[in-house]
């Protein structure tokens, strides 16, 4: 019996063709490639291989940039037919970038989907822990980065801990038994539960 993907040099393959949803993240990924490197985080790893449910919204998270870098891509997206909610102008934009405040962009005379941009630095140690230890999927021709099944499966069940987040970490857990590693889940435990006291910490400063 198939299991809907395959493992190929380190690849996972997942046997499906593309959708619309699919070409509309290929698109933005070919542009932001050219700038910076990504992840593709949250709903649309679990929806790209093969759970079904709806989504408006797709997670990419950058690292940040300078001013220069970002109106590069953020002009290339505008010409390439995006448009931004948050604004048309670099000088607009970038404040929002330079805070860490996620930037939201869908083609143009569209509203949905579109991409939540995630700018993050080191100083969020999960974001950059994902960003650093990341798994490669393809889906024929698409091929993308996400985070690596054991923190994105944790950080859906600890931290976002929603309803259609826990069904997208039990779905994770039961495609790909085969390749998830507890010793994995050990170590991004250890990172997730670290960000999460030292949150607790600095909200009870407050």
């Amino acid at each position: 019996m198939s299991k809907g993907y395959n493992l190929k040099d380190n690849v996972i393959i997942i046997e499906r063709d593309l959708n619309e949803l699919d070409f509309f993240v290929l698109d933005f990924l070919e542009i932001l490639k050219k700038h910076s490197d990504y992840l593709v985080v949250s709903g649309y790893v679990s929806i790209s291989t093969g759970r079904t449910r709806a989504t408006e919204d797709v997670d990419v998270l950058v690292p940040l940039m300078d001013k220069k870098e970002f109106g590069e891509l953020f002009n290339e997206l505008r010409t390439s037919g995006f448009w931004c909610y948050q604004g048309d102008e670099v000088d607009e934009i970038f404040p929002y970038f330079e805070n860490m405040t996620s930037l939201r962009m869908a083609r143009d005379d569209e509203i949905f989907p579109n991409i939540e941009l995630v700018p993050f630095d080191k100083t969020k140690k999960s974001k950059d822990y994902e960003f650093n230890h990341f798994q490669k999927i393809r889906i024929e021709n698409f091929e993308f980065k996400i985070p690596i099944l054991e923190f994105e499966i944790l950080y859906k069940e600890l931290v976002l801990a929603g309803k259609k987040d826990v069904e997208d970490a039990k779905h994770l857990r039961n495609f790909f038994s085969d390749l998830l590693d507890e010793e994995k889940f050990k170590e991004c435990r250890s990172i997730i539960l670290s960000e999460m006291k030292n949150g607790k910490n600095k909200n009870s400063d407050k």
